[in-house]
């Protein structure tokens, strides 16, 4: 459709644009046709264009109680439909169906921020647009009640993106190479597979997709051999799932590890392997490959985007006092030497598989995920966020593995290297490949054939099976510690999905945590099928069997890049607009019942000044706060009163106090410690309720727009200064209400010199909502 075509329906919305804008709109975006009763969009789907009717007539409907379809609204030529969504972050609030035949135009949301939302008149237009909707739908119980269920994805677990993709995931390991395809317009035309034993005799490839299974034998094949049999065999008439190389539209990548400088799936350039290189030697045995695996994929997929989604990524919340060893602080500075942690995408995906089991949202729980393999990592997982990891600087720290010892005393090393000469080589060599249970067993690092062998009666592999089992609980212990809780426990991976004996093992003892087993759940548990509660009904503690599923989650990490990367032209043509950052002092919120008992029956909270968000204001309240070891005086309180009671502190306020708060979002105090309030008429002892918050900025939905970001997101903020310096970590959180500005709190703002009223400017995206 031209310019010229797309004037004849005579869009409202669109009445200010130029010629040359509307143009650059329309050649962008495309028209789609609709017959009558067709569904348009669905309910709970990621949003990712920006729709107008052009012609026909489209109606909006969710389904209310007892499953009966509620209609929300008609739309007829020129009704827009998803701006709240684009703007929010939130997924579809209802089902639209076309009422008569219909087009449709459909505005993907680079253009849709970059073009529409650069219109003054049109973002009036398109405010006011969802100001009178939410009205009309809110002042209906039934209307309200069905549009505030939730969609089927609400997760983002299927694979969805700006545009149809079809994206091909590969896997680089040091002699095979793991594949999937995903077509998001069909996910029934899946297809995986995986060339083994490459660069030695009887290499052989295994390839399952929608029509059937395929084997073959590949004669002395290399790597370009073994990529150019992966190619055939997806476009294959008997095994295929694409026509040609050309369908392939989006590559995505494992790279075990990113260091410290990736924190998220990342566009790969020529920039980007470079410095993947030069991370090699903190994973020498991994990264190489990977790195090799990329070069050829892109020689072979020249014209389309590549994805680096990197095991570390998940890990990058993990804070200091979990990552550093204890060792001189300078090998942290100059080496990088420190807790990087693994197996990040199989984590991640579980834990979202977990909470949409039980119809949570992650950052509402504390799940211990339990990666068991022939490499095996747990993590404790705190309202979302990776808070510890049990693999260390490389894969071989932490658990018992299949050929790796894990945790060790490093005198060990030293004592071998004295009293047998054994170079750093022969350790590497010994410490990944002849430990571990192997190495106790001397028979297998098979968790099944040692199962087998310990029935016979055979000690050193029933010793093998209980150590490992034994230092998974001790991990689940230490990491219920550190997150002060725990609502779940997850297992994962080969072991972890297969074996119920190692899962019985592994939980044996931990009812004094709430953990209770359900013997013959877990017994029956079909862990590579579907995710499965092996807990008893009145377990305080839900344990879950997870299949994983890296490569999905590796197909969606590189969705996300790549919408980021559509972003990047909003991002820095907004890079020069700064925004108020303010520095947060220590404070309190009250409840009422609080505000009385603290300073007298009937007492007001007493306005002392406005604060920058509307609505809050600084009250002449203060009170003390009183930990373990000491206290803080004239501690200011914010109004208004709030629902819950919470303290906000600074990180070296901790220490004075004698408590060990988390960084959490303000409002998330599941699980945090207490402390005792001390006010004019009376003390208030809590049991929960004291954070340290994350960095954030607020902002309203125009803005988030403008700036090219969503509610949750995180994003990268430089703040200009005398010492010029870019926090990462900072959350968005969006709005109608709230008012752009960033807060950072006094620790925060003295390590970087910064006073209120500087100024802040996102320098770019780290992480998606």
């Amino acid at each position: 459709m031209n310019t010229s075509e797309f004037l004849r329906f005579k869009v409202d919305l669109f009445k200010d644009f130029s010629e040359e804008s509307l143009g650059k709109l329309v050649s962008g975006s495309r028209v789609a046709s609709f017959e009558a009763n067709e569904a348009v969009a669905h309910c709970g789907e990621d949003v990712t264009q920006f729709s107008v009717v052009l012609s026909g007539n489209v109606s909006a409907s969710a389904l209310g109680d007892g499953g009966a379809r509620q209609v929300l609204g008609r739309l007829g030529p020129g009704g827009t439909f998803g701006e709240l969504a684009l703007m929010t972050g939130d997924k579809l609030l209802a089902d639209f169906i076309a009422e008569t035949h219909c087009e449709v135009l459909r505005i993907p949301v680079s253009l849709f921020q970059s073009k529409i939302m650069a219109e003054p008149a049109t973002l009036q237009h398109l405010s006011r647009t969802i100001s009178e909707r939410l009205k009309e739908v809110m002042a209906d119980p039934s209307k309200a009640a069905a549009a505030l269920r939730k969609g089927e994805d609400p997760y983002g677990l299927k694979l969805k993106g700006e545009r149809p993709e079809k994206i091909l995931v590969i896997n680089c390991g040091s002699s095979s190479v793991k594949y999937s395809f995903y077509d998001t317009e069909d996910e029934s035309r899946q297809a995986r597979g995986v060339v083994e034993r490459i660069g030695i005799t009887g290499t052989r490839l295994v390839h399952k997709g929608p029509k059937r299974e395929a084997k073959r034998e590949l004669a002395s094949a290399g790597f370009a051999e073994a990529f150019a049999a992966i190619v055939t065999e997806l476009t294959s008439k008997e095994t295929g799932v694409i026509n040609s190389p050309g369908d392939v539209s989006l590559v995505a990548h494992r790279v075990v590890h990113g260091g410290e400088r990736f924190t998220e799936a990342t566009l790969i350039t020529d920039e980007v392997i470079s410095e993947l290189e030069a991370l090699s030697p903190l994973a020498p045995l991994h990264n190489p490959v990977n790195i090799a695996g990329i070069r050829e994929m892109r020689r072979l997929f020249g014209a389309v985007p590549h994805v680096a989604v990197f095991d570390t990524a998940f890990h990058h919340t993990l804070p200091a006092y979990a990552f550093l060893y204890g060792l001189p602080y300078e090998y942290y500075e100059k080496k990088a030497v420190r807790r990087y942690g693994f197996h990040g995408t199989s984590h991640a995906y579980v834990t979202l598989r977990a909470a949409q089991f039980l119809g949570k949202r992650p950052n509402e729980l504390e799940m211990v995920s339990c990666h068991l393999g022939n490499g095996s990592s747990l993590c404790a997982v705190d309202h979302g966020r990776s808070v510890d990891t049990s693999m260390g600087f490389t894969p071989a720290e932490g658990l018992i593995m299949g050929t790796r010892c894990g945790d060790i005393d490093a005198g060990v090393l030293a004592f071998l290297e004295r009293s047998e000469g054994t170079s750093a080589t022969k350790s590497e060599e010994l410490l990944n490949k002849r430990s571990g249970l192997l190495g106790l067993s001397g028979i297998s690092s098979d968790v099944r054939e040692l199962l087998k062998a310990a029935d016979e009666g055979n000690a050193k592999a029933l010793l093998a099976l209980k150590t490992f089992c034994y230092r998974v609980r001790k991990y689940i212990g230490a990491y219920v510690a550190a997150m002060g809780g725990l609502d779940t426990v997850i297992f994962t991976g080969g072991i972890g999905q297969g074996s119920a004996v190692v899962r019985a093992l592994a939980l044996q003892g931990l009812g004094c945590m709430g953990i209770s087993l359900d013997e013959q759940r877990n017994r029956d548990a079909r862990g590579f099928d579907e995710v499965c509660r092996i807990s008893t009904d009145d377990s305080r503690v839900t344990v879950l069997v997870v299949p994983t599923d890296e490569e999905r989650m590796m197909g969606r990490e590189a969705l996300r890049a790549l919408s980021r990367s559509y972003l990047t032209q909003v991002l820095e043509a907004q890079k020069q607009k700064a925004f108020l950052v303010e520095v947060s002092a220590h404070h309190i919120h009250l409840t009422q019942e609080h505000v009385e008992a603290l300073f007298g029956p009937g007492h007001q909270l007493t306005k002392h000044s406005d604060l920058s968000q509307p609505g809050q204001y600084a009250c002449k309240e203060q009170l003390a706060i009183v930990g373990p070891k000491g206290r803080i005086e004239r501690v200011r309180v914010l109004g208004p009163t709030r629902k819950y009671t919470q303290v906000e502190i600074a990180m070296t306020e901790q220490f004075k106090l004698g408590v060990h708060p988390p960084v959490r979002e303000s409002g998330d105090i599941k699980d945090t410690p207490g402390c005792t309030l001390e006010g004019s008429n009376g003390s208030v002892k809590l049991e929960r309720g004291v954070i340290c918050a994350l960095r954030h900025i607020h902002m309203t939905p125009a803005d988030a727009l403008r700036y090219g970001v969503r509610d949750k997101s995180t994003v990268r903020v430089r703040i200009e200064g005398d010492r010029k310096l870019i926090f990462g970590d900072v959350l968005v959180r969006v709005d109608p209400g709230f008012a752009l500005a960033m807060h950072i709190d006094t620790d925060e703002a003295n390590a970087a010199s910064v006073k209120t009223g500087a100024q802040g400017y996102i320098e770019g995206f780290q992480q998606e909502a």
